[in-house]
């Protein structure tokens, strides 16, 4: 079955149906969820509540075609709340060891994804979430302009001002 197929029988309330698309979208998913929480505990929990919130509202999409862009700003938009939240929180000095240690274990076989995680956490939420879109879930420019619902020119020249950026912050932390 096709992923348009799927979706349509997901939304009338096939519950086999969701979990295979569910299935077919885990690791694209996984990776935006990823991108932005840059810790695998809370990336797997940003995907456990876009299972519970994409099948609580998937009778409200009206066009199959985008349940990928659908669920992909539902998670963003989980991301979003989960980072807004842990502001506001306050960690342990025993959490704060726990992932310097874990940091420190695992520096030789992942110092580069940290570093570029670290340093795509420096860009505003808009060029993080275009860098995102773009270059890890690979998707197009006009794929990107409907799912912001924004001019295809628009992506282009945000993308444009983002990879400056980022080519900025990492002269300057000189990876």
């Amino acid at each position: 079955m096709t992923s348009d197929e799927l979706a349509k029988c997901a939304i009338v309330g096939d519950e086999a149906a969701f979990v295979q698309l569910m299935q077919q979208y885990e690791q694209p998913l996984y990776r935006i969820a990823y991108s932005y929480m840059r810790n695998e505990h809370d990336a797997i929990e940003a995907m456990q509540e876009l299972t519970y919130r994409s099948y609580r509202n998937i009778r409200s999409i009206k066009e199959p075609q985008y349940i990928r862009t659908w669920l992909t700003r539902i998670l963003i938009n989980i991301c979003h709340d989960m980072l807004h939240k842990q502001k506001r929180e306050i960690p342990s000095n025993l959490v704060i060891d726990q992932c310097i240690n874990h940091q420190v274990y695992h520096r030789s076989e992942q110092a580069t994804e940290i570093e570029l995680f670290d340093t795509l956490s420096k860009l505003n939420d808009e060029q993080r979430e275009l860098i995102v879109m773009k270059y890890i879930e690979d998707r197009t420019n006009t794929d990107i302009a409907q799912s912001l619902s924004i001019p295809e020119g628009t992506v282009k020249s945000r993308l444009h001002y983002a990879l400056r950026k980022l080519r900025l912050l990492f002269k300057e932390e000189g990876i």
